[in-house]
């Protein structure tokens, strides 16, 4: 039976709320208990109230390999379960130590339980993670550098995930298990001043208690869950912001992206960031917030595209374009498609346009370019060439001109068809420019962009 004590009574309604509002009541959940103080109570706590909630409630515990105690814990574990009437699951990790093991352990930890969940057909996994360590993961993000999205600190609920502990300190569980007479382990690791953690744990936030006069953790796991309202509130209004900004070819609108507020900016552009490969920190966003300003290109760290990314805002446009050393082949070794009269088709090598002569209008949602019977062919597709030039009633321009009047952004220009007849004259470039004819039209000539389904194909 529980006990009646104020701890006890806490920590029961504490718990019983929790899954309420986490709806699951009538539902199940795996438990993934360590052993330690924290993971016990929510252990024990919850086998208090899973009968009033109608919950059903599985154990999981994990021996990370690292150290020769750990087999012990989870049979300790094991047996604990047992006395409540829990299904217990024991899963061995295998770690090996070395760098990153905090890390490691982490991604591992969860990718199992994920998977014992599904696996037992459990609604949640829940982790015992209470306010110390809310309060102990602020303090690690804001003196490595963070937004408001990383003193968001550890979220209350994720998908298949919750974590029924989170409003109770490190000191409420202990006093809970005092009053219910429970023992628990102390993993070493909790105490090794190798970890940033344990250092903030035992050095930094005792030195603040004492600075401040009163308990600082509830304080600061207050904040962190204000931070994690006030984040999803602005992550869904640059949600917004990025569906009203972004074109068809994934550039954002760049006067769009500069009437916004500094908050979504910077998150719009780290959206940016993010979908192109590149690497998404603070310098990487004060160098693309400085771009946007003044027009200027910036160079990109990470991403998987060879020879680097560039963030460009020109043209109208804010994107991530490969640097231009990265750029091969050039224009003039890319091969031409050469179309000899009605019939003729083929896919430009370079650019992925594909073109059909045909004897009718192009079908709706392809480019059409008609053609006299003074047409001089074969007509010829390629990309752009130095010197290009196109002709007008206005007179002759440069190809160039015309591309930077229009707004093709230049990393655009260069893969963009322009087809010429048999005397090189340019007749058009589709999408941005054609040449006009009074002659009666003989023929036409069709043209689909890279992904568009072929010209005339019929529908499946």
């Amino acid at each position: 039976m529980p006990s009646t004590g104020d701890a006890s009574v806490l920590f029961s309604t504490t718990l019983t709320e929790s899954y309420r509002q986490f709806g699951l009541v009538g539902g199940s959940v795996l438990l993934a208990v360590s052993g330690g103080a924290d993971s016990t109570a929510l252990l024990v706590g919850t086998a208090q109230v899973c009968e009033s909630l109608a919950l059903r409630v599985e154990v999981a515990t994990l021996d990370h390999g690292l150290r020769p105690e750990a087999r012990e814990e989870v049979e300790a574990v094991a047996r604990l379960a047992a006395h409540w009437e829990l299904p217990c699951h024991v899963l061995a990790l295998h770690l090996s130590p070395g760098s990153g093991l905090e890390a490691r352990a982490r991604e591992a930890r969860y990718s199992a339980l994920e998977s014992l969940r599904r696996e037992r057909g459990l609604q949640a996994v829940a982790t015992a993670h209470t306010a110390s360590d809310q309060a102990e993961t602020l303090l690690m993000r804001l003196v490595r550098g963070t937004a408001l999205r990383g003193a968001a600190g550890i979220h209350r609920t994720r998908p298949f995930l919750v974590r029924p502990l989170i409003e109770r300190t490190r000191e409420e569980v202990e006093a809970f298990l005092a009053e219910e007479g429970l023992s628990f382990v102390q993993d070493p690791m909790n105490r090794d001043p190798a970890f940033l953690r344990t250092r903030i744990r035992h050095e930094v936030l005792p030195v603040l208690a004492r600075a401040a006069g009163f308990p600082v953790v509830p304080r600061l796991a207050a904040f962190a869950r204000l931070a994690a309202e006030d984040e999803a509130l602005l992550s869904g209004l640059a949600d917004g912001a990025w569906n009203r900004l972004v074109l068809p070819d994934g550039s954002l609108d760049a006067v769009g992206v500069r009437a916004l507020e500094p908050p979504l900016r910077r998150r719009v552009l780290a959206r940016l960031l993010a979908e192109s490969g590149a690497e998404v920190d603070e310098a990487s966003l004060a160098r693309a917030l400085k771009s946007v300003e003044t027009g200027r290109a910036v160079t990109l760290r990470g991403g998987q595209v060879r020879g680097g990314l560039q963030l460009r805002t020109t043209g109208g446009r804010v994107r991530c374009v490969r640097s231009e050393s990265s750029k091969e082949p050039p224009p003039e070794a890319r091969p031409a498609l050469v179309l000899a009269g009605e019939g003729a088709s083929g896919v430009q090598s370079g650019t992925g346009w594909t073109f059909i002569v045909a004897p009718e209008p192009p079908p709706p949602g392809t480019l059409g370019l008609s053609l006299s019977e003074a047409t001089q062919w074969p007509l010829t597709v390629r990309t752009r060439r130095p010197g290009d030039r196109v002709r007008g009633p206005a007179g002759s321009r440069k190809l160039q001109d015309v591309l930077v009047d229009r707004r093709v952004p230049a990393e655009r220009r260069d893969l963009l068809p322009v087809v010429t007849d048999a005397e090189r004259t340019v007749l058009w470039v589709p999408g941005v420019w054609n040449s006009t004819s009074e002659a009666a039209v003989r023929l036409f000539l069709w043209a689909s962009p890279p992904g568009a389904s072929t010209p005339g194909a019929s529908p499946l």
